[in-house]
């Protein structure tokens, strides 16, 4: 409007032009109100319709704000229990391993009573490896516990002697018990002839078949590879049989000796008190073998002049 009545020249065609915006603006509004008479009920709908829509679109932005100022606070309440869930759970760990600590020392507060029943049923191996495993514990996760000072001192200076009494058996099955069958059978040999009254002089003992253990190491160590690694595995999977006899197997025994002193990393030990005891030991199976002869010899020498056949 103001850029035609600018254009105008005089105030006659401004004047003209006005009449002509005023009729034109009149005939706008009245068909303006022609148009809203005609379409009122669209227009009265759309307008209600566009204030429920506006009203819509207010409360849910309401409510988005709301509902981020809500899981604002849950992000500090998550992170408030999180670090609350891992404070716990740092907890939960201690105190697992304080009662498996626990449930370790009443282990080993128990070893001694146990360690004395299997030296006396002579299960060496067992009581081997309950030792050395306690001795371990108490060096190891439990060292800083002071009750138990005088346990591990008693426990200590036991695995520090402990080897002397495998090698005891060790030496009284490689030497006493190995020759003590040879002298049994002698003995046997010796009550038959005695029962006989024929007067023929006792046949000589067939020693070559005796299982004793000096043929047990030749035969380990002088055959075929294949068969000493077989050797070698039965002896690694030697175990001991808590409801057996120990020493009914005089071989598995000695094994499970060896084992144990293995255990006890006192193999040099071991094979340092052989070679020590080795002459004396021969000494003591001759004497001990000229003894038993001696008295076979002797009882069969009253049996026979009890018979009137001095031989």
């Amino acid at each position: 409007v103001l850029r035609t009545l600018s254009t105008s020249d005089d105030v006659e065609d401004r004047e003209t032009e006005k009449g002509r915006l005023e009729e034109a603006y009149e005939k706008c509004d009245r068909d303006l109100d022609e148009l809203i008479v005609q379409h009122y009920t669209e227009l009265t709908t759309a307008i209600r319709t566009y204030q429920s829509i506006t009203e819509r679109i207010t409360n849910s932005r309401n409510k988005i704000k709301q509902v981020k100022e809500n899981l604002l606070s849950c992000k500090m309440l998550l992170h408030c229990k999180r670090d609350e869930l891992r404070k716990l759970w740092i907890e939960g760990i201690e105190h697992k391993h304080v009662l498996n600590l626990l449930d370790e020392i009443e282990n080993i507060k128990q070893v001694p009573q146990k360690l004395e029943q299997c030296m006396a049923s002579k299960h060496y191996l067992n009581a081997t490896d309950m030792l050395v495993s306690a001795v371990d514990s108490l060096e190891g996760p439990l060292l800083q516990v002071e009750g138990l000072s005088d346990l591990r001192l008693e426990l200590h200076s036991k695995k520090m002697n402990m080897h002397l009494v495998l090698i005891d058996e060790l030496h009284r099955h490689l030497y006493i018990k190995s020759t003590n069958r040879v002298g049994q059978r002698n003995k046997e040999k010796g009550r038959i002839s005695s029962l006989v009254k024929d007067a023929s002089p006792v046949p000589l003992m067939d020693v070559t078949n005796l299982s004793t253990p000096r043929k047990f190491l030749e035969t380990s160590q002088f055959s075929t590879p294949g068969s000493s690694s077989m050797r070698e595995t039965s002896l690694l999977e030697i175990k001991e049989d808590t409801e057996l006899d120990p020493e009914e197997n005089s071989t598995v025994f000695m094994g499970i000796l060896i084992k144990g002193l293995a255990k006890l990393k006192k193999i040099p030990e071991t094979v340092k008190a052989i070679q020590d005891r080795l002459e004396q030991e021969l000494k003591q199976i001759v004497k001990r073998s000229t003894t038993q002869v001696a008295d076979n010899g002797y009882q069969r020498g009253e049996n026979l002049s009890q018979e009137n056949q001095p031989r």
